[in-house]
């Protein structure tokens, strides 16, 4: 059986912290600013723990 490839897309918008923690971008963070407060703007800096729900999809797209 050939070896299960992981996903791309994932391997780019994750990533593990040391402590294990997976890891991802906020979404609407990155263009528009205009329309945005600056209270918005600083919220969405940053990276943002994946809920507990979705740890072991990312798990298995990032492992293949």
């Amino acid at each position: 059986m050939p070896k299960s490839k992981s996903s791309r897309a994932a391997k780019k918008r994750f990533r593990v912290t040391g402590t294990g923690k997976i890891v991802h971008r906020k979404a609407w963070g990155s263009h528009l600013f205009k329309s945005k407060s600056k209270p918005r703007q600083m919220r969405l800096k940053g990276n943002k723990v994946v809920a507990q729900q979705d740890v072991d999809r990312v798990n298995r797209l990032m492992k293949g």
